[in-house]
């Protein structure tokens, strides 16, 4: 019988390497912080007789969670919410500890995808970017905000160059009209700084990736989300307890990194490339409160590579909890 089709919605990124960390057993309790369109927390939930509280801030994952409610009665819970907030949301459901963490860092395929969610410029739709329903939008940052703003969110965010060239572009034709859609700021932004599809044979990325990435990562807070979320794992997991974490670019793989060598004893200087806010951590010298499951980030196979082209710059890094009390919340800044 032939193999069924490769669906990389519902197949998460190095599913295999996360349960190897993870290491489900018969009646522990995990915290799937981004649950998406399900996929950990259905592994998880399928490699042993556990029980997954889910957490996600996008309302439209409930008929999927809903689903799979029904599937695995009384396994599995869906937790409305931010998952920098799981040690508060798990401990409302009366649960004091948890033996495993997954977080999935960024927007999932099923966002991306949606057209309607703004995520993408492949297929034209709203300059939303929005994870939750509510809040500050993508359009509201590009319309809204000053040049200058606009520049330095482009360039700390998005690692884009030409990110001064890109801000003065936007504000010259917001001008004319307000931006509202993927494909016009797309256009914008393909217009100031050029696009060759080719050159010398190899494919190059288009223009605009960064910009968006870095609307995304604002809009979201995704960063500070991020570093909220290494910490609340940290308070809510228990002795012996796993945090996995899958991250797909550099920004979130850098705190990622830095986070789990402070907390395991590697102490280090902070990074002049990460944004100021998210550069003090508020460490001291506690006890180490991590024991690093793997050395290094764990990359995804070249199969699955080829089978999903979007696995190919993600990272998998793994911890678990020691005895030592957790160390204090990070200092990130004021929330939008």
């Amino acid at each position: 019988m032939a193999e069924p089709a490769h669906d990389p919605r519902h197949s998460p990124v190095m599913r295999d390497e996360v349960l190897g960390m993870a290491a489900p057993r018969d009646g522990e309790i995990f915290v799937d912080g981004t649950f998406g369109a399900g996929g950990y927390s259905r592994a998880l939930l399928e490699t042993a007789n556990c029980i997954v509280y889910a957490i996600d801030r996008d309302p439209s994952v409930g008929a999927t969670a809903s689903a799979m409610a029904a599937e695995f009665s009384g396994r599995f819970h869906l937790l409305p919410g931010c998952f920098s907030q799981m040690d508060n949301l798990v401990s409302e459901q009366g649960v004091k500890s948890v033996d495993g963490v997954v977080l999935d860092i960024g927007v999932s395929s099923m966002q991306f995808d949606d057209a309607e969610r703004g995520f993408s410029f492949q297929n034209d739709g709203p300059l939303s970017m929005r994870m939750s329903d509510h809040g500050l939008s993508a359009e509201d940052v590009v319309n809204d905000y000053e040049e200058g703003d606009l520049a330095d969110i482009i360039y700390q965010y998005g690692e884009e160059k030409k990110s001064r060239r890109i801000a003065k572009a936007i504000v010259l034709a917001r001008s004319q009209g307000r931006i509202t859609r993927t494909a016009a700021l797309a256009s914008i932004i393909e217009k100031a700084v050029g696009y060759k599809r080719y050159i010398r044979g190899k494919k190059q990325i288009h223009p605009a990736t960064r910009t968006f990435q870095a609307l995304r990562i604002y809009v979201n807070d995704e960063l500070s989300e991020l570093a909220r979320g290494l910490a609340a794992a940290e308070n809510i997991l228990a002795p012996g307890g796993r945090l996995c974490v899958v991250s797909f670019h550099s920004l979130e793989d850098r705190i990622i990194k830095k986070f789990f060598k402070q907390r395991s004893g590697e102490q280090s200087r902070g990074s002049r490339h990460l944004p100021q806010a998210l550069d003090n951590t508020g460490l001291g010298e506690d006890a180490p409160s991590f024991k690093m499951i793997a050395k290094g980030a764990v990359k995804p196979s070249k199969k699955e590579i080829e089978q999903n082209i979007r696995s190919r710059s993600a990272k998998l890094r793994g911890a678990s909890r020691t005895d030592a009390a957790p160390s204090p919340r990070p200092k990130t800044g004021d929330e939008k």
